[in-house]
């Protein structure tokens, strides 16, 4: 790849549910949801971000429904999502985030391994992807 530093650091972005308590190793906490999570109180959070901008669009969220089957068109579709102009203004905003030490993205998903901080956490992990 061109322009890639074949020594530069992967970024350390790990995903959790917004209701697990904070950990040592979370870094920068970042809610990637574009809804806050019901019945957590900003305290509990301990959020440094929340990146609503990022979130999918509502269509393509009442479309997913979180359905285990349709995860890998939803990370397609999502990932087209990311290059309209907000979403990947904010997607920049994260990178630069993981650039400077652990980031932790946050979901409210019961099951944080098919949201959409895990393809976030993907694409912010991938040597030189842009």
């Amino acid at each position: 790849m061109a322009g890639v530093d074949p020594g530069a650091k992967v970024p350390q972005v790990q995903v959790r549910r917004a209701y697990d308590p904070p950990r040592p190793d979370d870094g920068r906490r970042v809610l990637v949801d574009r809804l806050w999570p019901r019945g957590l109180s900003r305290a509990r959070a301990h959020l440094q971000g929340w990146c609503k901008q990022i979130a999918p669009s509502t269509e393509l969220r009442t479309w997913y429904g979180h359905e285990p089957d349709r995860f890998a068109e939803f990370a397609w579709r999502y990932r087209a999502e990311l290059e309209e102009p907000e979403r990947a203004a904010a997607l920049i905003r994260l990178r630069e985030l993981a650039a400077n030490g652990p980031l932790t993205l946050l979901t409210a998903s019961k099951r944080s391994d098919i949201s959409e901080a895990t393809v976030l956490a993907d694409l912010l992990t991938q040597r030189g992807a842009h």
